[in-house]
């Protein structure tokens, strides 16, 4: 056999980024991540105005006004029970995707947005400060949800040489939502008193506009044939996302693939912590999800005006500053996005992460000596600018896509349940101790963060394969032999086809295409 016949996993899977492709990605994104993204930072702006309904409402309940520890407290609660419903919400993940497949998932959690939209947006109107936290703790679980199944989604109906560039684009829509708050919040919009419960309730308008579309377009092709054994679907689906009528090898690539699994029954968390033989892609998983919020991503995004008060910045000064850094953002995003499949993930997270531990030490170093040096109050304004920045390059998006591709189809749910929850857990952490943090230790706050980054960095360095490029199997193999190397193909694993369990004799699959 000639040596480009062999080479399988070269010729499987390559493809071209389609207009259907584009359009589902973007969708998916616009509609999940962005909100995502959004609700991360809606509250920052806001957030006086948001204290001063709190104090009020509990002035008319009470006939006595909140003092500052327990309002901060119930602000900090506000800002992170965001990321409990988060957690609650990756908790279904694996229950959701096997039942009603990746993208149905992304449609029917939709209605959560609606409802938390409609919480939030009557709240002040109804003076009840417990409509926010709830809608919150709603669009929370949402999120938790679609964090999950969009990277999931994107990373199934890619081909491998574009995984890497359609897998980052929700990270790109979490900065375009943090850039979106923050101009929405900027004083001359709605960072008002009066709009404020508007600015929380927007969330439904990309999420309108999804569910208008997405339905038009096919589910993963893996999830068709792999979990569903429903081969015509698979090939309509291929043929939509690939532009290719000739999707043959394709489907040969996901058979191997279900071959390769001991069953075609989805995994628990149990069964797959338990596994010894998937021990490092497990721990892999836990540490960069971990290691993504607790990097201080989320302190950073949370807290940005008053991180920029207490650099020094001008009150007057401080929401066009955050604005910048949302501009910031994005750009960071794109190049992130569009470098993924030429110098790989591991440059990007491992450069992206070390980057946030320098900048995390540049911070703490600012602010310590800002007071005796003026000019230290802008260097703290770039060292936060260099944390984002380094933060969307890679760290973004990069664990979500990471995630799906170091499991095969029966384990991926189970890793984004364990990875999704673990996310949020840490985003829950950093977003209720950081005001209490930032109280007791000052600048040296940081440091802690700065330790993480490092950390994680590290760890990639050392444990993390180079996955550009690669099929699911083969990376399996890379951690699954000890012989293996990252250059392995997977054409020297033999293809044999099983009838039943979805697969396709060659000659029904060939007739397929006549």
């Amino acid at each position: 056999m000639d040596n480009h016949k062999k080479s399988f996993g070269a010729k499987h899977i390559a493809g071209h980024l389609t207009f259907p492709l584009l359009a589902v990605s973007l969708l998916s994104s616009f509609g999940s991540s962005m909100l995502y993204g959004y609700n991360l930072a809606v509250v920052n702006s806001p957030s006086e105005h948001i204290k001063a309904f709190y104090n009020a409402t509990w002035l008319e309940r009470y006939g006595e006004s909140l003092e500052s520890s327990p309002l901060t407290i119930l602000y900090s609660l506000t800002v992170s029970v965001f990321a409990l419903g988060g957690m609650l919400g990756s908790l279904f993940v694996g229950v959701l995707v096997s039942k009603f497949g990746r993208k149905g998932t992304v449609i029917k959690s939709s209605p959560l947005v609606f409802i938390a939209g409609a919480l939030m947006g009557s709240s002040r109107l109804l003076g009840s400060p417990e409509m926010v936290i709830i809608g919150r703790f709603i669009v929370g679980i949402h999120s938790g949800i679609s964090l999950s199944v969009v990277p999931m989604y994107l990373g199934e109906i890619s081909p491998k040489n574009l995984r890497g560039f359609v897998g980052l684009m929700p990270s790109i829509f979490i900065c375009l939502g943090v850039f979106t708050a923050q101009v929405l919040g900027l004083p001359e919009v709605l960072g008002q008193d009066e709009t404020w419960p508007l600015f929380l309730a927007i969330v439904v308008v990309p999420t309108f506009i999804q569910i208008s579309m997405l339905p038009f377009f096919p589910e993963s092709p893996r999830y068709l044939l792999i979990d569903k054994s429903n081969v015509h679907g698979t090939i309509a689906a291929l043929r939509c996302f690939r532009g290719e009528y000739d999707v043959q090898d394709a489907i040969e690539e996901m058979q191997e693939e279900q071959q390769s699994l001991t069953s075609v029954e989805t995994v628990s968390v149990c069964e797959l912590i338990l596994d010894r033989s998937l021990f490092w892609q497990t721990l892999s998983v836990i540490v960069i999800n971990m290691g993504m919020q607790l990097s201080g991503i989320d302190a950073i995004w949370f807290y940005t005006n008053s991180i920029f008060e207490n650099a020094g910045v001008p009150l007057a000064e401080v929401p066009y500053t955050t604005v910048g850094t949302g501009a910031i953002e994005i750009i960071a995003g794109l190049i992130g996005c569009f470098t993924v499949e030429k110098l790989g993930r591991r440059p990007l997270i491992i450069g992206g992460f070390s980057f946030m531990g320098f900048c995390c030490a540049g911070i703490t170093v600012a602010l310590v000596f800002q007071a005796r040096i003026p000019w230290m109050r802008y260097a703290s304004v770039i060292f936060v600018i260099g944390i984002i920045a380094g933060f969307c390059i890679g760290p973004a998006g990069l664990p979500f896509i990471m995630t799906g591709e170091l499991f095969m189809q029966s384990h991926r749910p189970a890793a984004y349940i364990i990875g999704g929850s673990l996310n949020w857990l840490s985003n829950f952490t950093v977003g209720f101790v950081f005001p209490f943090l930032q109280m007791s230790a000052g600048a040296f706050c940081y440091l802690v963060f700065c330790g993480v980054s490092l950390f994680v960095a590290i760890y990639v360095y050392l444990v993390i394969p180079e996955t550009k490029n690669k099929t699911f199997l083969e990376i399996n193999e890379m951690f699954s032999s000890e012989k293996s190397l990252p250059g392995i193909l997977v054409d020297d694993v033999k293809l044999h086809k099983i009838k039943g369990y979805g697969a396709l004799e060659s000659s029904s699959l060939e007739d397929s295409f006549q």
